[in-house]
């Protein structure tokens, strides 16, 4: 009998779920250019690790697949923690029904990362390398997988994270062992940027979250908005632990602009409550948020209409009901699916780098992360992926949140952004796409 490891400390209380409305969607899929050096002997190395003499050396593994999460349980995000542990679990559940990896089951650890106001990331990380992990898969924040980030490849350990979105990662020194199926900041910037000119805004403020994610979203907002003629003309970047959002939002209401973007995270609750009381309302002026604030929890109580109307951006393509179903299958309260796919497909990509390695080591798992995700024969879910690998076989996993298709640096070259819009019951529903944008971004 195949036995799956937790070590995951309960979740708050389940959220209550959406309800159906017809909704526009917009997804846009965003092609990159590749970001890393060329040469690479790595192929899951940045441009500024290739060639690190600090690299640890190749070990080989014990055999066994061992794969920790470092997820969001409490803090800013900890309503995106149950769709990414689900992620994960159908992950780990369809793995060790085909078989497990090297033909052993895979075994699963499972930690929470908290957020920048506490330690806990660090404290998770020390367990997970005491438990020998061959990789982890986390955090959701950029800011606090900045915060680990050594500590992991440092053990020679990989680092794939489903929600990373900083632009930072692309040539942080990692020693080859970062990847994550989140794209880069500047895709969703440049889409959210040109979302916003569009629908006839001139004028922009931002209220944005003072850290690696929310300045660089605001910048490249910010850039790809005035670059299409429009003026922000005013941007604050508050502190999420403020008492309250007054003054921060009162020097928006002062520039009167008819586009507010709200980059940041659970707090941006209080950041809207403010808005509205200083007449702000989203009925006089086009509100747009982004992957880390929309959800269909955190407004439920505000009063009806509050967000009617209101458009943001999630990195990912739309989850489709079918995938929907089988996450419900290991978590029936899920009402949030924001990055459960790019969780699932990391998970997935890790065991079938490992049985491409043969081998279960940080390094090795690495080392072939690149080429399974690009370049065979195209397969989906790990069974018939697995089954081709170890036919002899070269793959091309085509994930559930979009091809994936990773370049040197270990981001994924092609992504989707998807633009969803919250209905008068204060939820969104990410049901269909009905146009799609293209682009590319050099590195």
């Amino acid at each position: 009998m195949i036995r799956v490891f937790r070590a995951r400390a309960p979740f708050a209380a389940p959220f209550t779920a959406p309800l159906a409305v017809p909704l526009t969607v917009t997804v846009a899929c965003v092609a990159l250019v590749a970001c890393g050096s060329g040469g690479t002997t790595n192929p899951g190395a940045t441009s500024s690790a290739s060639a690190s003499p600090s690299a640890p050396a190749a070990q080989r593994g014990d055999g066994t697949l061992t794969i920790g999460t470092l997820l969001p349980q409490t803090g800013s995000l900890a309503y995106l923690g149950p769709p990414m542990f689900g992620g994960a679990d159908l992950a780990l559940k369809e793995i060790n029904e085909a078989g497990g990896v090297l033909g052993k089951p895979v075994v699963e650890h499972d930690t929470d990362s908290g957020d920048t106001s506490t330690n806990i990331a660090s404290q998770s990380t020390d367990k997970l390398l005491a438990q020998k992990v061959d990789a982890i898969v986390g955090a959701a924040s950029s800011s606090v997988s900045e915060s680990v980030i050594d500590k992991i490849t440092r053990a020679g350990v990989v680092q794939f994270s489903p929600a990373n979105t900083s632009d930072k990662f692309t040539t942080i020194e990692d020693k080859g062992l970062y990847f994550r199926t989140a794209p880069p900041d500047r895709l969703q910037g440049r889409v959210l940027g040109d979302l916003v000119v569009s629908e006839g805004s001139d004028t922009v403020g931002i209220l944005a979250l003072q850290d690696a994610y929310g300045s660089g979203l605001a910048d490249q907002v910010t850039q790809t908005a005035e670059a299409g003629g429009a003026s922000v003309v005013e941007r604050v970047d508050y502190d999420p632990k403020a008492a309250d959002f007054s003054a921060d939002v009162a020097k928006i209401k002062a520039k009167n602009p008819k586009a507010i973007v709200l980059i940041g995270f659970e707090e941006t609750a209080k950041v809207v409550q403010e808005l509205v009381k200083q007449g702000l309302t989203s009925d006089k002026h086009k509100w747009y948020m982004v992957d880390g604030n929309m959800s269909n929890s955190n407004f439920v109580q505000s009063p009806k209409g509050t967000m009617d109307g209101v458009k943001g951006t999630m990195p990912g393509a739309e989850a489709p009901a079918a995938f929907q179903k089988r996450l419900l299958s290991v978590n029936p309260e899920l009402t949030e699916y924001t990055y459960g796919a790019e969780s699932y497909d990391a998970v997935t990509l890790i065991a079938l780098a490992a049985e491409a390695a043969k081998d279960d080591s940080g390094a090795s798992i690495a080392a072939k992360l690149v080429e399974v995700s690009k370049g065979g024969e195209k397969c989906k879910g790990f069974k018939e992926c697995a089954d081709l690998l170890r036919a002899g076989q070269d793959i091309d996993y085509e994930g559930v949140s979009g091809p994936v298709d990773f370049n040197d640096a270990g981001d994924p070259s092609v992504a989707t952004i998807g633009v969803y819009q919250y209905g008068a019951d204060n939820r969104f529903n990410a049901a269909k796409a009905v146009e799609y944008r293209t682009g590319k971004i050099a590195g």
